[in-house]
């Protein structure tokens, strides 16, 4: 599985770990959570040089499977031996008509492994977890990632634990617990998970994989990225409209954009990223409104998308640098309108997506609406969550028909004439 360059096999060119907000260096083949100096996140650098000699367009083109383990340049596992795949990456990119844009195409995160955007961070983290000598993981969840953190844990043959919103989605939980991992709920937001799971890292001797508090999600996230870049023959889109609850997703993509150009694989030229959450919980929204380096926590945090009740992220700052460097924007959106949208994206063609796609989806209406994005440019949409991983829309059953031809006959072909 590993990706070859004519007679060269592909390696990791990591080199070192860097303090996000400290820039302190620190040496990148040990366990390590958060930057010891700030406690903010850590981020992985590579040696570019190195990774730009193998990993060519040329290079790529001749790379057909592996998933988003083709880019192992620029990721983080030195040993392939600990890779756990699970067909993760290479989602395709589908064009879809929308009112008022000439050109939107929807990344469909939904059709990787455990349904979500989130086998990709997990599966980049547990790999190299696993390498590093970690035997139990820990983490809070509102639901897919806790399902992709059991999945992956399984699959590399280590512990989990997953801590969960006693309210976080039933599909969720059974799938946590069906992949073998032990599941805690918890009586409150995923910001309190977080702390229990702080806990059982201290206590419990487990590795915690939350969000931002460890440095390689963010790597298995930035393939995002990189893919849309080959997939628009290396020129970028003009804007991308995410939804964000923890942020990875756009703290990824704007490093994966920054390293490919380093590498001569693209230009300058950057897309606004667009953030998008929901009116019951906006501290990024609020955060750039305000002009604020850091978010504050969202008090009573309310949302049905169950991946958007982030009341605080970890790696704020870094979220809101995309997103101001980038010339794009944050916008909240009202929990009708996500609700609305679930059922509108799935007669546009887009099948049954999650409400944080939802949310997405809704933001990019109003981004279209106040003039933000232009109807020319060429707009990608993240479609991060398959819609049955969260809990589905209510609807009126219809009434079961008897079986008797004489009824289809007298009822139920004149109502389809």
């Amino acid at each position: 599985m590993e990706g070859t360059t004519g007679t060269v096999t592909a390696r990791s060119t990591l080199s070192h770990l860097e303090g996000g907000l400290s820039g302190k260096r620190y040496q990148a083949d040990g366990l390590i959570g958060l930057d010891p100096s700030d406690q903010r996140p850590l981020l992985a650098r590579y040696d570019l040089v190195r990774a730009a000699s193998t990993m060519t367009r040329a290079a790529m083109a001749s790379r057909r499977s592996g998933g988003l383990w083709r880019w192992r340049e620029l990721l983080p596992v030195r040993d392939a031996s600990f890779i756990t795949y699970l067909g993760e990456g290479g989602s395709p990119l589908q064009r879809v008509r929308w009112p008022g844009l000439s050109r939107l195409l929807v990344k469909r995160e939904s059709l990787n492994p455990t349904g979500s955007f989130k086998a990709r961070g997990m599966a980049v983290a547990v790999s190299r977890a696993a390498e590093l000598g970690a035997s139990h993981l820990v983490a809070p969840s509102a639901g897919n990632a806790g399902g992709a953190l059991a999945a992956y844990a399984a699959a590399a043959g280590v512990r989990a634990t997953v801590i969960m919103p006693v309210d976080a989605p039933a599909v969720n939980q059974v799938e946590v617990l069906a992949t073998g991992a032990r599941l805690i709920l918890l009586e409150g937001l995923i910001s309190d998970c977080g702390r229990l799971a702080a806990l059982i890292r201290d206590e419990a001797g487990a590795f915690d994989l939350s969000t931002f508090k460890e440095p390689y999600r963010v790597e298995g996230k930035k393939t995002m990225g990189f893919e849309l870049a080959e997939q628009l023959d290396w020129r970028l889109p003009d804007a991308i409209v995410y939804p964000t609850g923890g942020g990875t997703g756009i703290v990824g993509m704007c490093k994966a954009f920054g390293e490919l150009e380093a590498i001569g694989m693209i230009g300058s030229a950057r897309p606004r990223m667009f953030s998008v959450q929901a009116e019951g919980c906006a501290p990024i929204v609020r955060a750039f409104a305000a002009g604020e380096r850091f978010a504050r926590q969202w008090d009573d945090a309310v949302t049905e998308a169950a991946g958007l009740r982030v009341p605080s992220a970890v790696g704020d700052f870094l979220i809101l640098d995309c997103l101001r460097t980038s010339g794009g924007g944050a916008i909240a959106v009202p929990e009708r309108e996500i609700l609305e949208w679930r059922l509108r994206l799935g007669r546009l063609g887009l099948g049954y997506t999650s409400l944080e796609t939802a949310a997405a989806a809704a933001g990019l209406n109003a981004l279209v609406e106040l003039g933000s994005i232009g109807e020319d440019e060429t707009v990608v949409l993240f479609d991060t969550g398959a819609g049955y991983k969260s809990e589905p829309p209510r609807f009126d059953v219809t009434s079961p028909v008897p079986n008797d031809p004489e009824v289809w006959k007298a009822k139920v072909i004149p109502a389809l004439r």
